[in-house]
């Protein structure tokens, strides 16, 4: 994205000139000396059965500013957790440790704090970030915690430099940092972006006016990334959404917790490429449609608590407003492809958009019935308030799992 436009409130920093990742590993090689820096790596084991996180494992053999990096092993037996272990052996970082969610200590630990009837969330991603930003506070030692998903098949060491750096450097004064990218191959990918956040935010913005909120959302120029890196003491604050909704409540957390001034976000690749998600038109519970319902909950929450009120209403006319923003964008879309020679399906865009619409509409039925909203993970802080020793314990359980490991 080569460029050098700045959003109203969103720093961003672009890829300008030729790159030099030489230059920029031994600025924060010098800089970790000062601000240990843990990578979390949140990974199902059929990652390792792909092409992608091997190929990352390879990569950061030659990252040498990480103090430690925390792989999360979700859905995995005792037999893939050495395995997952055994591949992680050869990495050159200080600390490396596998944190197996299905283990009995982490259980057990999970468990103990249910027991304070406290929210731990559904298995899935955000529980696995939650549980790895819990560990890395509990041991004290870092000052930035970065994060990216495990199915980048376009994975490289700029990336990560990219991502990372505005974090830690501290005359830069950025406490979060946000990865952006074309998704782009032969033809145009993020349908969620183009087709579904994009055009909401401006539907809502034509119904409810120009919130605050949804203007911070809109500067971003990809919401839906999986790489970010901030301070401890923001993940220590950040409540954790579950499901689908991560990266939009994420947002919603930093944009509570830190001044705008205070985030920016980066261009991270040329190109970005990883795994594709179905769109299960007619299941809810699946794919690109759950997608589009947590995040449509995730906004209009946030939207409901800085006081916008929500009826039927509004409802039927953001589901109206909606559908003619993403036709604008496909039309727009279109055209971007041809000038580029990459292969459009109007059909399946079209498709897309009527199946997002569908999940819009579910949202707000669940809205409506449920105002307060789904539950969101508690953060570290009021979690260590209720047990002031259960950190340690987490550091103690997934100690004990590598030593087996």
């Amino acid at each position: 994205m080569a460029d050098f436009y700045q959003s109203r409130l969103i720093t961003t920093f672009h890829q300008l000139g030729t790159p030099n990742l030489d230059r920029l590993e031994k600025e924060l090689e010098y800089l970790s000396k000062k601000r240990n820096l843990a990578l979390v790596l949140p990974a199902l084991f059929s990652e390792f059965e792909s092409d992608a996180l091997p190929n990352i494992i390879e990569k950061l053999k030659g990252v040498s500013y990480i103090n430690e990096i925390v792989l999360v092993l979700g859905k995995a037996d005792s037999d893939q957790f050495d395995h997952a272990c055994s591949c992680l052996k050869e990495l050159p970082q200080k600390l490396v440790n596998v944190i197996w969610l299905d283990s009995p200590r982490i259980q057990e630990v999970l468990r103990t704090i249910e027991e304070q009837d406290l929210f731990i969330g559904e298995d899935g991603k955000g529980r696995a970030v939650w549980v790895a930003y819990g560990y890395i506070l509990g041991k004290g030692e870092t000052r930035i915690i970065a994060q990216h998903d495990c199915d980048i098949i376009s994975y490289d060491r700029r990336l990560l430099a990219h991502l990372i750096y505005p974090a830690m450097n501290r005359n830069l004064g950025f406490q979060f940092v946000k990865g952006y990218y074309a998704r782009v191959t032969d033809q145009m990918y993020g349908r969620v972006t183009r087709l579904f956040v994009s055009p909401l935010i401006r539907a809502l913005m034509d119904l409810v006016g120009h919130q605050h909120f949804l203007i911070y959302l809109d500067d971003f120029r990809y919401p839906l990334s999986g790489e970010v890196a901030m301070t401890s003491d923001l993940a220590r604050l950040n409540r954790v959404p579950g499901g689908w909704g991560l990266e939009i409540g994420t947002l919603a957390e930093v944009y509570r917790n830190v001044a705008p001034k205070r985030v920016c976000q980066v261009d991270l690749a040329d190109t970005y490429e990883h795994k594709h998600q179905p769109l299960s038109p007619d299941d809810p519970e699946r794919g690109l449609l759950k997608m589009c319902i947590d995040i449509s909950d995730s906004i209009f929450h946030t939207l409901a608590s800085e006081g916008v009120v929500f009826g039927k209403e509004v409802f039927r006319s953001l589901k109206a407003n909606y559908l003619r923003q993403a036709e604008d964008t496909i039309w727009k879309c279109a055209g971007d492809a041809e000038i580029n020679g990459l292969v459009f399906d109007r059909h399946e865009e079209g498709l897309a958009v009527e199946t997002f619409a569908r999940g819009l509409e579910t949202a707000g039925q669940r809205f409506m019935e449920i105002p307060a909203g789904r539950a969101r993970i508690p953060n570290w802080s009021r979690v260590a308030d209720a047990l002031p020793h259960i950190q340690q314990q987490l550091v103690d359980a997934v100690a004990s799992d590598c030593r087996i490991g």
